[in-house]
């Protein structure tokens, strides 16, 4: 556990952050490997099948993550005020909410999930694999939940080490199950799905045998149950479930986006998804240090420091910008390089660079809009979070897209995207300047609402 009420503010963010970016950009890793075994061993329809099954999976998991993403907020609040007895209420509380929302959200997957994707219309050569793959992962979806959720409560207690330490083990895992299955026994999209779904169960299980054992805090025992506390949450509804939503809307919007790439073909499905991996590769570090944000943010409200708060900000600010420049430079101008790497086929590579090339130009705009979000949600605000993003994505990013592929083809789609980041960002950075978002916090204190200081 790390307290992040004392030492340098931009040194504690930064090595708080880097398990997290590190963990993060091994996922992406075993994303990208993992696009490159299907494009290259099973074909393009794989390729397209499996990116088009991500938007849905995300809209069946958002919900509870926006959950988690609560008791983090919560968490790290108690334990930045030292009410170490509301923090072991808070841990056992979550574990039912996620234990009962896995449950729910796998059977309604199972049930609904190959009629949406039907509604998406995706090509008859897409479909079949999408909905297998679909399937298989939902199946197994409550092992994604528990190490998702223990994740989340780690990170409230300023403990962001010890989930890499076995999400790094599971990836090396689900490397060498993919080659195997899919090189070796020839399952196609259902051995990608298997072997996800058994690096996440070995990933789980590994670290609640680790916590059992060597954590001060968190003690698992079947003769002592957990004990829910009702107050804790509706505290965690009342600050998880905006982020929910909000997870729910980008999900949604991103089924919305496959729905208007679809209609254009099997190649262009399948330069969306490669794109997409390589995309959530560049904009990684600004999420994790929104998330390390986040974390930093809620312990030093729960703690009545927001002098370091606003230093936090300005810290993080520069760090993720520093990042993001990097990649877009990258991106642009090494885009068909990247491409070539999971796809030979010549549309698929220009499409897909020409959307590296026209996304790629704004990450530093996406960054910015995360980090302020990472320091509204900290305090404990989320529902302007949601309506942030929910304008944004829907009154902007979607019609654009839209709108723009009828008259310039497929380019219109990627120019809805930075369309969306620049409004979100804009109403961001009004808001944090509002001071609002100060008065949120779960640990109450008087808090002088005052002008706030802007950006230097």
């Amino acid at each position: 556990m790390k307290d992040l009420t004392t030492g340098k503010v931009g040194r504690s963010i930064f090595y708080f952050a880097l398990p997290m970016l590190i963990g993060n950009v091994f996922q992406q890793f075993y994303q990208i490997v993992d696009s490159m075994v299907v494009g290259h061993y099973i074909g393009k329809s794989a390729l397209a099948a499996v990116g088009a099954s991500f938007p849905l999976i995300f809209l069946l998991v958002s919900l509870i993550i926006g959950v988690g993403s609560g008791f983090t907020v919560i968490i790290s609040q108690y334990f930045g005020a030292k009410d170490m007895d509301k923090v072991k209420r808070s841990i056992d509380t979550m574990y039912y909410v996620i234990f009962f929302a896995a449950i729910t959200l796998t059977i309604v997957g199972l049930l609904v999930g190959g009629r949406i994707l039907e509604l998406t219309k995706l090509p008859s050569d897409v479909l079949p694999e999408a909905k297998l793959f679909f399937n298989i992962f939902m199946g197994g979806s409550i092992f994604l939940f528990g190490f998702n959720g223990t994740a989340a409560m780690l990170r409230g207690l300023g403990d962001s080490k010890t989930p890499l330490y076995f999400l790094a083990a599971s990836l090396i895992i689900n490397i060498i199950l993919d080659l195997i299955f899919v090189i070796g026994f020839h399952w196609g999209v259902a051995g990608v799905a298997y072997a996800t779904v058994i690096s996440e169960a070995l990933a789980f299980s590994a670290t609640v045998i680790y916590m059992n054992r060597y954590h001060e805090i968190i003690k698992f025992s079947i003769k002592k149950l957990p004990v829910f506390n009702t107050e804790i949450f509706w505290q965690s509804v009342r600050i998880g479930l905006p982020s929910g939503f909000q997870q729910t809307f980008v999900a949604l919007g991103m089924i919305a986006l496959y729905s208007i790439v679809n209609r254009h073909g099997t190649s262009v499905i399948a330069a969306y998804s490669v794109a997409g991996r390589i995309d959530s590769l560049a904009t990684l570090p600004a999420m994790n240090f929104a998330m390390a944000l986040s974390a930093f943010v809620g312990q030093n409200m729960g703690a009545n420091r927001p002098d370091r708060v606003k230093k936090g900000l300005k810290a993080t600010f520069m760090m993720s910008l520093c990042v993001s420049v990097f990649f877009t430079f990258v991106s642009m101008v090494f885009g068909k390089e990247l491409m070539t790497l999971f796809s030979h086929e010549k549309e698929v590579v220009e499409t897909g660079a020409q959307y590296l090339f026209i996304v790629g130009a704004f990450y530093s705009v996406f960054s910015t809009m995360f980090i302020l979000g990472g320091t509204i949600r900290g305090a404990g605000d989320t529902l302007v979070s949601m309506f942030i993003t929910l304008i944004a994505l829907w009154v902007v990013r979607v019609p654009v897209s839209y709108f723009l592929s009828e008259y310039i083809g497929v380019t219109g789609i990627w120019w809805g995207i930075p369309a969306g980041w620049i409004v979100g960002v804009t109403i961001s950075f009004l808001y944090y300047l509002s001071g609002r978002w100060k008065n949120k916090a779960v640990v109450k204190y008087p808090i002088d609402p005052g002008p706030v200081e802007v950006m230097e």
